[in-house]
């Protein structure tokens, strides 16, 4: 799994506001959709595209469109929402699945409550949204099916992600995915933090991603 960190005066400003106690939802919700449209600019350099000729006002061109099908985005409930403005805005063509997982009290395992996608995701480039990437449960969950429903091309835009999310990630996928799967698995983020907390919590962080969006605890 290759992690990309976007090194970018930009994704730095909007970044450092996030992360700001004294920053309001409307502001937080803001300054998210103009982040990920940074991070999805950087993330969508390997969206697969073909060869095609037009005309302009003057005379044969040629140019380049997407092909298909088309990419498939998948904001994971809810905080991912906050981010899909941002990333269709750049990709207004892309179809949107929806994937909900939430922590087993029992197991302590993420299940999944809702789930709009295709069940057929072969020759897929699929962008996962989920702006926290902390212990790396519900994102090595959503990974895997993608994958195992077909998926050959999956890349995760998070804001942050912390080192132990990361690892934990990465050793999921190596455990839980046939070895001969062939995707590309990549996670493109605004930051790698020092640490998570004894809470679950990313360090320093910008807090729960969640909240700050919609101001609702």
């Amino acid at each position: 799994m290759e992690t990309l960190v976007v090194d970018h005066p930009l994704v730095a400003h909007k970044l450092t506001t996030l992360r700001d106690v004294r920053t309001d939802s409307p502001t937080f919700r803001r300054l998210t959709d103009e982040l990920v449209t940074l991070l999805a600019y950087e993330a969508t350099r390997d969206v697969r595209v073909s060869e095609v000729t037009l005309e302009t006002p003057l005379t044969k061109a040629t140019g380049t469109q997407l092909t298909r099908p088309t990419p498939l985005v998948v904001p994971i409930l809810r905080a991912g929402l906050g981010m899909l403005d941002g990333m269709t805005r750049l990709l207004p063509t892309a179809e949107v699945g929806f994937l909900g997982m939430a922590r087993n009290e029992e197991t302590l395992q993420p299940a999944t409550y809702a789930d709009r996608l295709p069940q057929d995701l072969s020759g897929r480039q699929c962008y996962v949204l989920d702006p926290m990437l902390a212990t790396g449960g519900t994102l090595a969950a959503a990974l895997q099916l993608l994958v195992e429903r077909g998926a050959d091309h999956v890349t995760a835009l998070c804001l942050l992600a912390a080192p132990e999310g990361l690892t934990a990630v990465e050793r999921e996928l190596e455990e839980s995915l046939d070895p001969d799967h062939g995707a590309t698995l990549r996670v493109v983020t605004a930051a790698v933090d020092e640490r998570l907390d004894e809470n679950g919590f990313i360090v320093p962080g910008l807090g729960d991603a969640g909240d700050r969006l919609y101001g609702c605890h």
